[in-house]
């Protein structure tokens, strides 16, 4: 059997795949269980074969695999599977959680002109008016100034235009540096329970040993990714013997998790001691004076807020029920606790947000953008537009060249209560009744026909602003064939369709899913 170290694993792989693999690559197939881990003389190495299989299965295979199931009509390139998460969060695209965004490569793919498909045609170019009238958290924005368009963005929730607005907004880098400094400081100096950390201390090496005995690493992920191991019984039985020790703990130092009776997200979310970290951090941001700044460290908040929800690991994304126990976790594959304060969380998250900022401010262009919370159905565009006068005067000289925008699915995401966090803390109005798609309208009859006439609003309202020969592409899993309805109710045609697999979901749902980029123009 041939052996390879960490590094000679990396250099093999990426003669295999023409791409660079890292190091850190090749670790974490280490980590997550995907190759076996072989330890001589104190240096880490993996099995030839291991490696070997991975890939061919990984890349090769997984895209006749997923073929089968959704067609030969999938569009592998569109795939971009040869990108590492790096690659797909880089820069300000990871400032903040947001369920449901695509990655920024689909953006750069059709509105880049120099994009390296010869056979694709440029859409949009430089100083081109782009339009995403579902802006989310801002990811067609972002790529469209970092390829120097002029950017609109529209959205309903007035949180995701927060987000979104931080990830373009232009910063004094060095007063931000200092402001997060002083937070960090600040959050340091606060009181702190003793007997919470004593408590704390305890737990962890107490679970320490636990998972070494019952969970080892990475012997145990390897087991369960080769299923020699019924991971759900073995782990509940596991669980459950832990339980007792843990409560047994909590009555020691007498530890109080549950927060104050309260009809509150934060109230019904948080170990108390957090919600508590959470509002006094909100009170001291609240005191800032540059805009910009209280604005950034309130998203910095929001995305450490989220992570500290009382919930499972897997469960972030889509919460369960409050998760104040210890727990197996099928993420880490071991048995992880609750957090009980967001101090790390916070620095961690401070210090990325501030690495991002400071890498898209080497690829920042003198595009123009304006964001606009409203309801994309009715607003004036042209009269929002008027916060940003040199876009606004533009917009009287030239009008909007296309639009490249993911619309909500029917039934499948709460766009409002994903950040329910955010807006109990922040007091920002909802405006879950006017979702277009939400979660709570369902996917029956009705909702479809609400969806359809939503979405035809939409583009009602845009064509008043879009150039003649516009281009408008739309990304949708359209499961319920709506798109050709509405593109008749609008006087549009479909003029193409690109069928992508989508990749790297964060649920634990891995089945092969597909979604289409439909590409409209005025019906002729």
């Amino acid at each position: 059997m041939t052996l390879l170290t960490i590094q000679e694993a990396s250099k093999w792989a990426a003669a295999l795949l023409k791409q660079d693999i890292s190091p850190s690559n090749i670790s974490y197939l280490v980590q997550y269980g995907r190759v076996r881990k072989y330890q001589l003389n104190g240096t880490t190495k993996v099995a030839l074969k291991d490696l070997q299989k991975y890939y061919e299965s990984f890349h090769g295979q997984r895209e006749v695999d997923w073929k089968k199931v959704l067609g030969d009509d999938l569009n592998w390139a569109l795939s971009f599977d040869h990108l590492h998460e790096k690659d797909t969060t880089k820069n300000v695209h990871r400032l903040h959680p947001y369920k449901g965004k695509f990655i920024p490569q689909l953006v750069e793919y059709f509105l880049d002109e120099h994009t390296d498909d010869f056979k694709k045609k440029a859409y949009f170019r430089k100083n081109d008016i782009v339009l995403d009238p579902f802006l989310g958290s801002g990811t067609t924005l972002v790529q469209a100034h970092e390829l120097g368009m002029h950017g609109i963005g529209i959205d309903i929730s007035q949180f995701n235009c927060v987000i979104a607005e931080c990830k373009i907004q232009s910063y004094d880098l060095q007063t931000l540096e200092k402001a997060i400094q002083d937070m960090k400081e600040y959050l340091n100096r606060a009181e702190v329970d003793s007997h919470l950390q004593e408590f704390e201390e305890e737990l962890i090496s107490l679970l320490s040993a636990i998972n070494a005995k019952y969970f080892p690493h990475p012997s145990f992920k390897y087991k369960v990714h080769r299923r020699e191991i019924a991971e759900d019984t073995y782990a509940r039985a596991r669980e459950k013997e832990c339980l007792p020790l843990y409560h047994a703990l909590q009555k020691k130092y007498n530890i109080r998790l549950q927060s104050q009776k309260g009809t509150t997200f934060l109230d019904t979310w948080y170990v108390d001691t957090i919600r508590r970290e959470i509002q006094e951090t909100f009170e001291y941001i609240k005191k800032q004076s540059a805009p910009e700044i209280k604005k950034i460290l309130a998203v910095i908040l929001s995305r450490t807020a989220r992570s500290c929800r009382a919930t499972t690991h897997s469960d972030l994304a889509t919460l369960k029920e409050p998760q104040l126990d210890i727990y197996y976790c099928y993420k880490h594959k071991k048995i992880c606790k609750p957090l009980f304060s967001m101090r790390k969380m916070f620095e961690r998250y401070a210090d990325d947000t501030l690495a991002r900022l400071q890498r898209f401010s080497a690829l920042r262009t003198p595009a123009l953008y304006s964001i606009i919370a409203g309801d994309s159905r009715t607003v004036d565009i042209a009269e929002a537009a008027q916060k940003t006068p040199p876009l606004a005067f533009l917009l009287q000289k030239e009008k909007i060249r296309g639009i490249f925008s993911s619309p909500p699915y029917v039934g499948q995401i709460d766009y409002h209560e994903q950040h329910a966090y955010a807006y109990d803390l922040f007091g920002f109005p909802r405006r879950d009744e006017s979702e277009i798609g939400s979660l709570r309208k369902g996917q029956g009859k009705q909702a479809r026909e609400l969806y359809i006439d939503g979405i035809t609003a939409v583009l009602h309202n845009c064509k008043r602003y879009l150039a003649e020969d516009y281009d408008v592409f739309l990304v949708a899993n359209d499961k319920w064939n709506l798109y050709p309805r509405i593109a008749e109710k609008t006087s549009m045609q479909i003029v193409q369709r690109f069928k992508r697999p989508v990749l790297n979901r964060t649920e634990r749902d891995r089945n092969p899913y597909s979604e289409t980029i439909f590409h409209l123009k005025e019906k002729v």
